[in-house]
């Protein structure tokens, strides 16, 4: 099975973090779905400092608690994305000399029952990439970490929910491993015309080549 074919089969991944190696740079894809307005009324945003989610119609923004953050910032080579603000917590830890290890265990699963979303993070960092997902275990938080060396044509997904059902089960086992290859814009088109066209909302791709230059593409439903 490829990428393709696999985010094709879920309706409603809800928001997905892929991380991998093609044409020799580093590759972060994150993107966001939603089902509900105050979810669909988002679009990215890049900045100075990073990329941040926005509200596309201000005025029909209601809660932004959990839908408003910097899903992508950057530490030296060190390169932050998440589904919410523990961005910014993983940023202020790398920024102190600690890892994003120990900044995730200060955090736990999104407070949203009864579907408690789970918090996914990712790091790449030279040829190393981190994937996190933190999730709600009975009374307790469950996190897990996996880390990978970046191997060229290959990458590696996680996302926050299993399936399409009520309440949204969360996601379950390792990163998913497929293959990779293309351009930025070849693969930020694979993702997109993937992802359900009802429900996707935003994409973010990033590269990073071996000199350290970043290139990014930016997709948004809202605008388009």
């Amino acid at each position: 099975m490829e990428l393709r074919e696999y985010l094709s089969a879920n309706p409603y991944p809800g928001r997905g973090i892929v991380l991998g190696k093609a044409d020799g740079k580093a590759v972060i894809a994150y993107f966001i779905m939603g089902r509900s307005e105050n979810s669909r009324n988002r679009v990215f945003v890049e900045e100075a400092d990073g990329v941040r989610t926005k509200a596309f119609d201000e005025s029909k923004m209601q809660d932004p608690s959990l839908i408003i953050y910097y899903p992508y910032r950057r530490v030296g080579d060190k390169h932050i994305v998440t589904n919410g603000d523990q961005t910014d917590t993983v940023y202020e830890h790398l920024l102190k000399g600690a890892t994003m290890t120990d900044a995730l265990r200060t955090r736990t699963y999104e407070p949203d029952g009864p579907n408690f979303t789970p918090r996914i993070s990712g790091l790449i960092e030279g040829n190393r990439a981190i994937l996190s997902i933190l999730k709600k275990d009975g009374e307790g938080t469950n996190r897990n970490f996996f880390e990978y060396d970046l191997q060229e044509g290959v990458c590696r997904i996680i996302h926050t929910y299993q399936a399409n059902e009520e309440p949204l089960p969360s996601f379950f086992g390792e990163p998913r491993a497929f293959s990779l290859s293309g351009t930025i814009d070849e693969i930020a088109d694979m993702i997109w015309t993937s992802l359900d066209a009802e429900n996707k909302v935003s994409l973010l791709v990033k590269t990073i080549a071996e000199g350290g230059e970043v290139e990014t593409k930016i997709i948004n439903k809202n605008g388009r």
